[in-house]
């Protein structure tokens, strides 16, 4: 009974355009009422509890670190230095779109961020060689989402602080999968791009390709920093993200000179407006959260899926096609807050290591991220290309095949991600 109403009051409050961070605590409202146990106090002070997470503190400083990267000049050095290394193999220019994406992945975490960076920066290139439109938006769209699997990773943070899993391991497990993710998307630009006909960028000389690199090496030194001191144990993954704040501040002001202090109210004012949605929702999901807990609703899906428990693959590809549907409909954040809790105890009793399905969990919210009607990434590089919807959506067809096929590869060889986690651990 629970378990029917959480779901008849989220996609009913859904349905009439409420926000999901209300949707959510309406949920948990109801399941209060259904379990007799509805007390105002008990919500808010939950709703505070989740938010009260040291854990959650890495989002606004990743955040903010990626606004600062873009205000100071980091991200355009990573597109001339990829621009240099791949710009004159065939098809480079979509070369060079994957290349940046998995560098600027392991710079900010946001999907959104990165994708408006490189639609801002490629797609007049691409235009001007004569590549075709829909499908290039399609491809930067593709190449955003790499972002949300490469650490640091707003994504792992959320999974991490609703399941009670390492954030750290997360981050760890998430760097081959998401260079997987790229070459995905690279081959099938190479397949598909043919039919362009373009001819290839001049081969950059060793001189050019040395200025390149001396301009973006304190860009590339950031990922090394944060990796390597969450690897290490350094940091926490929270204390990093402040750690990127900071070489960010300082190279976007006084190593690349291109942020100015006139422009740091604005960097700070959208990294918090971003902020507050995101921890809205997560204070709103952590709260409903425990409802689902004290509703044993984890407990009634194990009931229902008892049969699979015995097949974890077949079980994985169940829960795959699961959360591919939810991702059509809901963004990456409220996907992850919503279901993770209730699908990791099912994982486990399967036998399935958890840090491997939150792994395969976030790369399947990513792939969300290019699917209408929702897909943020697909509508920002629509938003900034003025590219219609419809044809970025086809344009990014071959790319989201590609993604999903890689994601299924991985649900049938785990070892895939296993053993790279195991090494970097």
């Amino acid at each position: 009974m629970s378990l029917v109403i959480f779901l008849v009051v989220l996609c009913a409050a859904m349905a009439v355009g409420v926000p999901i961070a209300f949707a959510l605590i309406l949920c948990a409202v109801a399941m209060g009422i259904t379990l007799d146990m509805f007390d105002p106090q008990i919500i808010s002070q939950r709703t505070i509890v989740g938010a009260n997470s040291f854990s959650l503190l890495a989002i606004p400083f990743f955040l903010l670190a990626g606004e600062l990267m873009n205000a100071g000049g980091m991200s355009k050095r990573i597109v001339a230095f990829a621009v240099s290394l791949v710009g004159h193999v065939r098809g480079g220019l979509g070369v060079v779109a994957i290349f940046a994406a998995i560098i600027l992945a392991s710079l900010s975490g946001s999907a959104a961020a990165d994708t408006a960076a490189l639609v801002t920066m490629l797609l007049p290139m691409m235009r001007g060689a004569g590549h075709d439109e829909a499908r290039s938006v399609g491809l930067m769209a593709s190449g955003g989402i790499i972002a949300p699997i490469i650490p640091p990773s707003i994504a792992y943070i959320i999974f991490g602080v609703a399941t009670n899993l390492s954030i750290s391991q997360l981050f760890m497990a998430g760097i081959v999968p998401g260079i997987m993710m790229g070459v995905g998307s690279l081959l099938a630009w190479l397949i598909v791009s043919r039919v362009d006909n373009v001819a290839p960028l001049p081969r950059a000389t060793w001189r050019q390709r040395a200025v390149a690199t001396r301009s973006a090496i304190w860009a590339l030194g950031l990922p090394a920093i944060i990796l390597g001191g969450i690897r290490f144990g350094v940091v926490t993954p929270t204390e990093a993200a402040v750690v990127a704040v900071v070489y960010a501040l300082f190279v976007g002001l006084f190593v690349y000179r291109e942020l100015q202090p006139s422009q740091l109210f604005e960097v700070f004012r959208n990294a918090a407006t971003t902020t507050a949605v995101v921890m809205l929702l997560a204070a709103a999901a952590l709260a409903t959260s425990w409802f689902i807990s004290i509703a044993d609703l984890s407990g009634i899906v194990l009931g229902v899926v008892e049969p699979l428990i015995d097949y974890p693959t077949i079980l994985l590809v169940v829960i795959m096609l699961l959360v591919i549907a939810v991702g059509t409909a809901l963004d990456m954040g409220p996907t992850i807050l919503i279901l993770a809790p209730v699908l990791l105890p099912v994982v486990k009793e399967a036998g399935i290591d958890p840090v491997y399905f939150g792994v395969l969990f976030v790369i399947n919210c990513a792939i969300g991220l290019v699917t209408p009607p929702v897909g943020i990434a697909l509508s920002v590089a629509s938003g900034v290309s003025g590219v219609p919807m419809h044809r970025a959506t086809i344009g990014a067809m071959p790319f989201m095949i590609a993604q999903t096929a890689v994601l299924f590869l991985l649900v049938l060889f785990p070892q895939l991600v296993l053993w790279p986690m195991e090494w970097l651990k």
